[in-house]
This record gives structure tokens, C-alpha cells and sequence, in this order.
């Protein structure tokens, strides 16, 4: 499937792809200044895709995130736990057809199986059935 690269106020949408970062992109097709998109998403400047709220691995990642005890989401070693979405890549979730990986970096505000059993509760029926594994690569200690 082929198709023109809109334009609008802000000028083109890069090709093959949703619109550049700092634009925004909307169902319909054009892009403008901005720096949301809905639809097709857009990639942030860390390179963290941000998608529409129908993409399962962001919704994964926010659950994930806003667990008690999780700093932020890490992509391992080689940065191999990751979702190739649309415009960038989602470090810290990858989600495939028989399980979900989540890999984070913790805080010692609490044992640490407390924060993993958490997150793996929160995505649980995002996750439909499938094993949810959390891995910690990282623990911080907050205040220092």
C-alpha cells in the first residue's frame, strides 16, 4: 500500500512514517506544529514512541510505570526488551504472541518481589493469559 506524504500548516509528514517530532499528525492524514499525533503516534526526543491509546505495549508501559516501586522502564543490557512502533521504539516492554516481558529499574522503597508482583498484577489483563515475566536490571536508591 502506497501513499503521499500529507501536508499541512507545518509542512510534510516524513515519509513512511508519522510525523517528525515537534508536529503533530491527525487521523485524517495531515500534520501541523505542535508536538502531539494521535493516530499514528509520534517519536519523542529520547526516542520513545508515543502512540494512540489502542497500542497495547504503551498501555503495558504506563501500568508498568505507574507502579510503586518501578523509577522508569529500562531496555536491558542491549537494549533488547523493546517495541518497534510507529515513528520509534517503546524501551522496556516487549510483548509478543506467547509472553510479555517488562523490564524495569526498581527503587528500594519496598522489597523488591512486592514491586515486581505489582507490576505483573497491573498488566495482567492486558496481557490475556499470557505469562507476564518483570524483569529488574537496575535498583536505584531514591534521595541520593
Amino acid at each position: 500500500m502506497t501513499s503521499a506524504a500529507p501536508t499541512g500548516p507545518g509542512g510534510p509528514a516524513s515519509p513512511g512514517g508519522p510525523a517528525s517530532p515537534g508536529a503533530s499528525a491527525t487521523p485524517g492524514g495531515t500534520a501541523s506544529a505542535g508536538g502531539t499525533a494521535s493516530a499514528g503516534g509520534t517519536a519523542s526526543a529520547a526516542g520513545e514512541a508515543r502512540s494512540g491509546p489502542a497500542t497495547e505495549e504503551r498501555l503495558i508501559a504506563d501500568r508498568a510505570l505507574a507502579c510503586h516501586g518501578v523509577a522508569r522502564l529500562s531496555g536491558g543490557p542491549f537494549g533488547t526488551v523493546a517495541t518497534y512502533l510507529p515513528g520509534g521504539r517503546l524501551t522496556g516492554v516487549s510483548a509478543g504472541e506467547r509472553e510479555v516481558e517488562i523490564a524495569i529499574v526498581a527503587t528500594l522503597d519496598r522489597p523488591l518481589p512486592q514491586t515486581a508482583d505489582e507490576v505483573r498484577g497491573a498488566v495482567a489483563d492486558l496481557a490475556g493469559g499470557r505469562p507476564v515475566h518483570v524483569r529488574i536490571d537496575d535498583i536505584i536508591v531514591e534521595g541520593s
